[in-house]
């Protein structure tokens, strides 16, 4: 005799997800033939859990091959893909549709850096002011015969400015970097406080002065917006405050 063994699933069958049909509203600007960016719809089949570069990359790929971003990694860590999406700086590698809400989802190119097209802004006074501010190490005295050697507390002083991935998300964000160009930005200012306060580095008075300019750390106007866009999750105005209060008391 042969016994049969029947078995009885007690959990319930998850609900299957279902892809549905989102409008994406992306600004354009094809500089060849247009005077000022224009609003352009497409509608793209997308599960949740898609992010907005999946339907970027879609949208190029099925519909329109004239739509131009950056993208390179896909996994928030080059932030090449830096845009505004629903009318805040995000990575769309990092960004989920199901975060979005159910209504049609807005893309344009970030803020106050010249517009190239489409999506693609040119970067180069970005980078400008990060390079300006001198965001390497430089130690004090010749080429050592060991390592320097750091504590973990004096590493963790700088520890959080340490994550920047330079996608200009921060620097974009900030109204007064959008109306003065000759603002150094968020992550210019994060990029010297890696290094300002920094044990092994000798060059913070070199920086701190750099910054002391009238177009420097006094420039901002603690909105947030900066830390409220960082993608890394970065303090960039608790940052920029350490930075003035150095100045102020030239203890660093």
């Amino acid at each position: 005799m042969t016994a049969t063994l029947e078995t009885t699933s007690t959990a319930e069958t998850p609900a299957r997800i279902e892809p549905r049909d989102v409008t994406f509203k992306i600004r354009r600007f094809i500089p060849e033939i247009d005077e000022e960016p224009h609003w352009e719809e497409y509608v793209v089949s997308a599960y949740p859990t898609d992010r907005v570069l999946d339907a970027l990359m879609k949208i190029k790929g099925e519909q329109d091959g004239t739509l131009t971003f950056r993208r390179s990694c896909g996994h928030g860590i080059c932030g090449s893909d830096a845009m505004r999406i629903n009318g805040r700086n995000r990575l769309a590698c990092k960004t989920l549709i199901k975060d979005l809400g159910t209504g049609d989802i807005t893309v344009e190119a970030i803020k106050g850096l010249p517009l190239e097209k489409d999506l693609v802004v040119d970067m180069e006074p970005f980078f400008a002011a990060y390079r300006a501010v001198k965001p390497f190490l430089i130690p004090e005295g010749h080429e050592p015969t060991k390592e320097r050697l750091q504590s973990a507390e004096d590493r963790a002083i700088f520890d959080d400015t340490t994550k920047c991935i330079l996608c200009a998300a921060c620097t974009t964000s900030c109204p007064v970097f959008w109306t003065d160009e000759q603002y150094f930005g968020p992550a210019a200012i994060v990029a010297a406080h890696r290094f300002i306060f920094d044990s092994r580095d000798a060059a913070a008075e070199t920086r701190l002065e750099i910054l002391n300019e009238k177009e420097g750390v006094w420039r901002c106007r603690t909105t947030f917006n900066c830390t409220d866009a960082c993608p890394r999750g970065i303090e960039v105005t608790k940052a920029i405050q350490q930075v003035k209060r150095a100045l102020i008391f030239r203890r660093v």
